[in-house]
């Protein structure tokens, strides 16, 4: 995350430092993290809901996100964090489903 007197001005991963190799054949030159980084990255807040944010990073094919309060960075939300969060709650449905299930009552065929 690159800040500049307060404020969020881009983003530097490893995709964009490869991109600039690539784009200088195979070396780093004069490349400087400005001219390097996606100046206008997606961002997020702590409120926003994880299914969007997957959505956000699946269409931008984004790895990390800044999760901003304002202009204050709260930390940086991964494509890792949030397929972990969406399979753990998968798990924890499918267990109450499969609870449920269990707990069926029998029915009743004497009837």
């Amino acid at each position: 995350v690159v800040m500049e007197h307060g404020d969020l001005v881009g983003m530097l991963t490893f995709r964009e430092v490869i991109q600039t190799i690539v784009a200088n054949g195979g070396q780093t030159g004069n490349a400087t993290v400005r001219r390097a980084m996606d100046d206008h990255p997606l961002t997020c807040t702590a409120e926003t809901d994880l299914d969007e944010v997957r959505r956000m990073m699946l269409d931008r094919h984004a790895r990390y996100m800044p999760v901003m309060d304002k202009r204050m960075l709260m930390g940086v939300i991964s494509f890792y964090d949030v397929a972990k969060a969406v399979v753990d709650s998968q798990n924890f449905e499918n267990k109450m489903l499969k609870a449920y299930i269990r707990d069926w009552p029998e029915e009743d065929t004497n009837g």
